[in-house]
């Protein structure tokens, strides 16, 4: 089933999460990795609540994410977009293609997520510079500063000891407008392998406690989860941005899906804790 979404994009998707979170309910988003324009359209055109495109760890990159967005405004719907580190090279790219916004990866302290948050505001408020790729193509295209100040979204990661030990700083940093949760990331730094808050107790505690550390500094906490059982899960413990699921994942589910029923077989279902797809 695909909604239609009527307005200007870019205020879409990011007014959207804004009015969300503004009454206290949370957003549930897809993830991207697959640099192609109709899978991009196609997830626009979902009734998700918002779209990351990953350029992190997908096989997507600045050379397709232009396109990509163009799409995805087709589908009446403008990503976010994860870079791939904590520069502000790839974060003003980012913008500058049309994202609505940037998740950052790997911020350990408050200075890092200062420099993210200078990244996407023009000065005087930070440091981005003036670049419109698509001034000259549509009305939207080269919105005055202040006003692009006020309507990006700059979610920055925290997902290593770092960014634990900092994390009362890092919420509290002006301009960095929510975090987002990688728990893989978590667990592998304060040295739970690859466990799951399903099996180890020790991370659903880390978790909470950011989470709680967000609500209490007035932002979202946004979490990476590997279904749709985990984002209700966490939705109830206070998350306020859960990825559902993956493009990757849903094509393969999908094709397992459809070999199941021609074979005339139960179609099985792999989630809660036997479910660790990557």
């Amino acid at each position: 089933m695909f909604v239609a979404i009527e307005g200007n994009p870019v205020q879409r998707s990011g007014d959207h999460l804004r009015g969300l979170w503004a009454r206290g309910e949370a957003a549930y988003g897809l993830w991207s990795s697959i640099p192609d324009l109709s899978v991009a359209e196609l997830l626009a055109r979902s009734p998700f609540d918002y779209t990351v495109v990953d350029l992190q760890h997908g096989a997507a990159t600045f050379s397709e994410l232009p396109g990509m967005i163009q799409a995805m405004r087709g589908g009446s719907r403008v990503p976010l977009v994860r870079v791939p580190w904590n520069e502000p090279a790839g974060i003003m790219r980012a913008l500058d293609s049309g994202a609505v916004g940037v998740v950052v990866p790997m911020v350990g302290s408050a200075d890092e997520a200062r420099a993210a948050a200078s990244a996407c505001r023009f000065p005087p408020v930070g440091g981005r510079s003036w670049g419109p790729m698509w001034g000259y193509v549509r009305p939207d295209g080269a919105l005055p500063p202040a006003m692009q100040d006020a309507a990006v979204l700059c979610l920055v990661m925290v997902e290593t000891l770092g960014g634990l030990e900092a994390l009362e700083e890092i919420v509290s940093v002006p301009g960095v407008d929510g975090v987002y949760i990688g728990p893989n990331d978590l667990a592998l730094a304060c040295g739970f392998g690859r466990g799951t808050y399903r099996d180890t107790p020790e991370i659903a505690e880390l978790l909470q406690r950011i989470i709680d550390a967000c609500r209490a500094a007035g932002i979202p906490a946004g979490l990476h989860c590997t279904d749709a059982e985990m984002a209700r899960d966490w939705a109830a413990r206070g998350a306020t941005m859960l990825t559902v699921a993956h493009d990757t994942g849903l094509l393969q589910e999908a094709a397992a899906q459809a070999w199941a029923h021609v074979q005339g077989v139960e179609v099985p279902r792999a989630q809660g804790a036997a479910r660790k797809p990557y």
